[in-house]
């Protein structure tokens, strides 16, 4: 296949495009490079320095042809989101819709979305939270991204096509940012390594539902499937406490700086954890890398960055 992976610099979807790479696909990384990075773009992939609202993205698509968009790039901090929505929206709904509109209008026949569990659906009534529970969104980050998935559902009842909407838990692992707001995980990373306390807002009793990236690829591959169509959940299924994961990396290191607390943050989720059982079942896939793995792994990847 010939397929167009948006956001392709980035953390998650540079992974994305050399696992597509490695089954054979034709692969085009389209990034404006506003927080990805050009040394993640795999060597063999075709790199589009571009922004997902810029008009030339309708020549790129009628030239190429492409048979399928893995859309990743995105506005991905909710504190980002609660400071500037107008901003958060500009990309998050805005730049999807627009390349929806010429993916059709290209013949695309194959859309695959990276959307957010926890933040679309808010405040839970049960744990874990699968596809049917309510989605009540409060953060313009979750908003944006339910509204996209709006979108989508409009383009595939409308136009024919084929689209799935791969609503993540929270993704951790190598490449992925350390200096910015949505990432705990690489945030402390960087922070163990440099031998500061660990920041956490609030009690850190809040929990969340960390997957290893390597997880997230291996989904999206499913994801390409002409079977796989709809919304999936794709996490772990379990809540790690932040404290829990503070501790945990702390152990790992063998780092003694300590943790500090510091004010919640505006907009952040108490709890949070997505059931992937719908996914599990109908394409067998398992989130296989234990939370111990995933943070070793991850925490050996900043080491390197640091030599």
């Amino acid at each position: 296949m010939k397929i167009l992976v948006t956001g392709g610099a980035g953390f998650i979807a540079s992974q994305i495009a050399q696992a597509y790479l490695g089954q054979g696909h034709q692969v085009f990384v389209l990034d404006n490079l506003s927080s990805g990075h050009r040394d993640f773009v795999p060597t063999d992939a075709q790199f589009i320095e571009m922004d997902i609202l810029d008009p030339e993205v309708e020549k790129l698509l009628q030239k190429e042809k492409f048979d399928a968009i893995n859309h990743h790039a995105a506005q991905i901090s909710v504190t980002g989101s609660v400071r500037n929505p107008l901003n958060d929206a500009k990309t998050n709904i805005l730049g999807t819709l627009h390349l929806l509109q010429k993916a059709v209008e290209s013949g695309v026949e194959k859309f695959i979305f990276a959307s957010t569990g926890g933040a679309i659906y808010g405040d839970q009534e049960r744990f874990p939270a699968n596809e049917t529970h309510s989605c009540n969104p409060y953060s313009p980050y979750g908003i944006a991204k339910y509204s996209a998935e709006h979108y989508i559902r409009f383009f595939i009842k409308t136009y024919n096509l084929s689209g799935t909407v791969l609503r993540y838990s929270n993704v951790y692992g190598p490449r992925q940012d350390p200096d910015g707001e949505a990432g705990v995980v690489a945030i402390f990373c960087k922070r163990i390594l440099e031998g500061k306390p660990l920041i956490i807002y609030g009690d850190g009793e809040q929990t969340r539902d960390f997957i290893s990236v390597r997880d997230i690829v291996a989904a999206n591959e499913i994801a390409l499937s002409p079977q796989c169509h709809g919304i999936y959940n794709v996490g772990r299924g379990e809540e790690t406490t932040v404290n829990h994961l503070a501790e945990s990396l702390a152990h790992l290191a063998g780092a003694t700086a300590g943790i500090e607390y510091a004010e919640a943050r505006a907009g952040e989720q108490k709890r949070s954890c997505i059931d992937p059982e719908k996914f599990n079942t109908a394409f067998g896939w398992r989130a296989n890398v234990t939370l111990e793995k995933g943070l070793f792994e991850t925490l050996e990847y900043f080491k390197t960055l640091g030599n």
